[in-house]
C-alpha cells in the first residue's frame, strides 16, 4: 500500500469529548492514536454541558474527572421539581438529593461544552495522541485494514490503521459512508437552549425542573452566577427562540413562571452565548460496527435531550470501547458484540425514561394535560413509579427492567 501510512493502530474521526477521551485513554495504554477533527475551533452549540452521576462515574473510571473540575466543573446538590401543578412551598420541601444518589459521586456536573472539549483533546495530545485539526473531506474505507483518507492544509493524506472510530456526531459522515441509517423517533417537541450570566440570586448548587403553561424547563447552574437553561416546548412553534430577539424572549419567559423561586434572577440576566433551538427525539442504531469500524457518542444514536443523557452516553461508550481495545489484540466485529449489546439495552430503556420525561412534561394538547395532571398525582401516591426519572440519575442498568416498558407507561399515563 504504497504511500499509505499504515503504522496507526486506531484513527478517530471526531475531536469532541467522545473522540478525545478515547483517543487520549488509548494513547496512554501504549496505542498509536490519530484524531481528525473538522474544526479548528470550537464553538458553543448550545448543549451537552451537564453529566449525569453515572456519567461523572465514568468519567471518574476514564480518568477525566480531575482536570474537568480544575478546569471549572461545578457539581450541582439537589433538584426540586417547580411546577404548575404544585404549590412552591411543597415543592420546596420534597427535594430529590442528587448528590447523594452514588457513592463517591458529588452530583451531576456541569461545565461549559467548549471548555470540556479543550480540555479532552488536550489530555489526548498530553497522553500522546496525534492530532490534526482543520481537516476536510474525510473518506473511510471499511474493511479487515479500513483506509482514511483526509484533506489537512490543503494535502490529501491517506492512512490504514487496524480500525476507524467514527465520533462525529449526529450528523457522521462515517456513518452515512458505512450505510447505516438511524431509527428515529417521532418528533412533536423542539428544545432550545441558552448560557446566561449575572444570575447570582438562583442558588448555585440547585437545578430545577418543570412544566409552566407551554413550556417545561430546566435550569443548571454552573456557578459564579451562570447557568445553561434549556426550554422544551410543541415542535409547531418552531421559531418561537430563534432569529432576532430569541434570547430575550426566552428570559423573559421565566417572568412568567411564578411558581419558581429566583427565576427573577434568570429574567433578568444576560445572554452570555446564542439562542438555538433543535430537535427533541431519540435516534438509534442497533448495530453501530462495520468492519473495521466501530461508532461512539452520537455518530451511534442519541437520546431525547429532554433527559440530558448525551454526555454520559458517550463516556460509556468510551469505557467500554477503550476496554474492549486495550484488553486484546482481536478488533473485528465480534469482538465489540458485548458493546453492541449493552448499548442497544442502555439506549432502549433511556428512550422509555425520555418518552417517560416528555409525557410527564412537554407535551400539550388538553388531553394530555389531563393524562399528566392524573399522573402527577398517581406519582405523589407513589414514588416508586418515578423510576425512569431515578434512572436518568444513576444509570438505566441499576434501574428494574419493567419500569422501562408500555405496560409500564400505560399504568402511569393511562392508553
Amino acid at each position: 500500500m504504497e504511500g499509505i501510512v499504515s503504522d496507526i493502530d486506531v484513527t478517530i474521526v471526531g475531536g469532541g469529548i467522545g473522540g478525545a477521551s478515547l483517543g487520549g485513554m488509548l494513547a496512554r495504554a501504549g496505542l498509536r492514536v490519530l484524531i481528525l477533527e473538522r474544526e479548528t475551533e470550537f464553538v458553543d452549540r448550545v448543549r451537552g454541558e451537564w453529566i449525569a452521576p453515572w456519567g461523572v462515574a465514568e468519567l471518574q473510571r476514564i480518568g477525566l474527572y480531575d482536570r474537568f473540575v480544575a478546569a471549572g466543573g461545578h457539581h450541582l446538590a439537589t433538584h426540586i421539581g417547580y411546577d404548575e401543578l404544585v404549590d412552591p412551598a411543597v415543592a420546596a420541601a420534597q427535594p430529590l438529593p442528587i448528590g447523594m444518589l452514588l457513592p463517591g459521586v458529588p452530583g451531576p456536573l456541569c461545565l461549559q461544552h467548549v471548555v470540556m472539549q479543550h480540555e479532552a483533546l488536550a489530555w489526548a495530545c498530553d497522553g500522546g495522541a496525534d492530532l490534526r485539526r482543520g481537516v476536510a473531506d474525510v473518506q473511510v474505507v471499511a474493511g479487515a485494514r479500513p483506509a482514511v483518507s483526509f484533506v489537512h492544509e490543503g494535502v490529501t493524506e491517506t492512512v490504514s490503521p487496524r480500525l476507524v472510530v467514527g465520533a462525529d456526531g449526529r450528523t457522521s459522515s462515517v456513518r452515512r459512508q458505512l450505510g447505516l441509517v438511524l431509527a428515529e423517533a417521532p418528533l412533536d417537541h423542539l428544545i432550545a437552549g441558552l448560557l446566561i450570566e449575572g444570575a447570582d440570586a438562583w442558588p448555585d448548587e440547585l437545578q430545577a425542573g418543570g412544566k409552566v403553561g407551554d413550556l417545561h424547563y430546566l435550569v443548571f447552574p454552573q456557578g459564579r452566577g451562570r447557568i445553561r437553561l434549556y426550554v422544551d416546548f410543541d415542535a409547531a412553534d418552531r421559531g418561537r427562540f430563534t432569529g432576532a430577539g430569541g434570547a430575550e424572549r426566552l428570559l423573559a419567559a421565566f417572568a412568567d413562571m411564578p411558581c419558581v423561586p429566583h427565576a427573577d434572577a434568570i429574567a433578568q440576566a444576560r445572554p452570555a452565548g446564542p439562542c438555538r433551538s433543535y430537535p427533541s427525539q431519540d435516534a438509534w442504531l442497533d448495530a453501530p460496527v462495520a468492519d473495521g469500524v466501530v461508532l461512539i457518542g452520537d455518530a451511534a444514536g442519541y437520546n431525547d435531550p429532554i433527559i440530558g443523557q448525551g454526555l454520559s452516553i458517550t463516556l460509556r461508550d468510551v469505557r467500554i470501547v477503550g476496554g474492549i481495545l486495550t484488553g486484546g489484540d482481536d478488533w473485528s466485529a465480534a469482538t465489540f458484540a458485548s458493546y453492541v449489546t449493552e448499548r442497544r439495552e442502555r439506549l432502549r430503556r433511556l428512550r422509555a425514561s425520555a418518552e417517560f420525561a416528555t409525557s410527564l412534561n412537554a407535551r400539550f394538547t388538553p388531553r394530555d394535560l389531563e393524562r399528566r395532571a392524573r399522573a402527577k398525582q398517581r406519582t405523589e401516591a407513589d414514588a416508586s413509579l418515578l423510576m425512569p426519572v431515578v434512572a436518568i440519575f444513576v444509570g438505566p442498568e441499576l434501574v428494574d427492567e419493567s419500569y422501562f416498558t408500555r405496560a409500564f407507561h400505560e399504568q402511569v399515563f393511562g392508553t
